[in-house]
């Protein structure tokens, strides 16, 4: 399939990609064909998706099922007090689609079960998972697996943020292979709080790597774990393997 071809108007707006070693205009071409999921409207898709919009993505769906409430605030910028008691993917798209021209906006009002996700994961190319339990995650991670299709994962509590890129290529390890590692957080983010800022960390770094998997350029944080420590301003990285009896992609 032949790629878009880049505007006067496109190639002055990302001339920044352009410029970009390794990205150049085949990348920004990719971005422009491309169709990205984001599941989750909370604070990391709050972070991710303006990235993803205003950079070129030619379509973004954003699902979410929840309501904006007034102690989102601090960490979710794309809602504002007059949009408390909204849906957030309703007020999500209204803020994006002023700032995205060259974006096809979409948005699922409603929380998708298992049994849907794999239906409509199959139809895009990179899922960003925001979400803020182990159990959708889960299920997110199963449904791409089975479509071979690329996930980015974020998650943050308290000071903590982790990042991870699964290919899903039948080679590399899934999420649940990290899952099985340790069992469901006992504690949410209402339970145990949030830094506001480190939401916005995570999620335009899932950003970051969403772009680098569908430009093809630089390397994707694959077969390994980052996790950030806010509180002490530190970065560590873990390699991570498939573990032999992960119920997603064992063979």
């Amino acid at each position: 399939m032949s790629l878009p071809e880049l505007t006067r108007e496109q190639l002055l707006r990302y001339s920044r990609h352009v410029m970009l070693p390794s990205f150049d205009m085949l990348g920004q071409e990719r971005l422009l064909q491309a169709k990205v999921l984001v599941i989750g409207m909370g604070g990391l898709g709050c972070a991710a998706a303006p990235y993803l919009a205003t950079s070129g993505i030619g379509q973004l769906t954003l699902v979410d099922g929840d309501v904006v409430d007034a102690h989102n605030l601090p960490r979710q910028h794309l809602y504002g007090p007059a949009d408390v008691g909204q849906a957030k993917v309703l007020a999500a798209l209204a803020r994006l689609q002023s700032q995205a021209p060259d974006c096809q906006l979409k948005g699922i009002t409603e929380h998708v079960d298992a049994e849907r996700l794999y239906a409509l994961v199959k139809n895009f190319d990179v899922v960003v998972d925001c979400c803020d339990n182990l159990t959708t995650r889960n299920a997110i991670n199963l449904a791409c697996v089975k479509a071979r299709i690329p996930l980015v994962s974020g998650a943050a509590i308290r000071y903590e943020g982790q990042l991870s890129v699964f290919l899903n290529d039948g080679m590399s390890p899934c999420y649940q292979c990290l899952s099985l590692l340790f069992g469901e957080q006992q504690l949410s983010c209402m339970e145990a709080g949030i830094l506001a800022p480190v939401v916005g960390v995570i999620g335009a770094m899932q950003a970051v790597e969403t772009l680098k998997l569908i430009a093809q350029t630089g390397e994707p944080i694959s077969g390994k774990v980052m996790l950030y420590d806010g509180l002490h301003g530190e970065w560590q990285t873990f390699k991570l393997a498939r573990h032999p009896q992960c119920p997603a992609c064992a063979d």
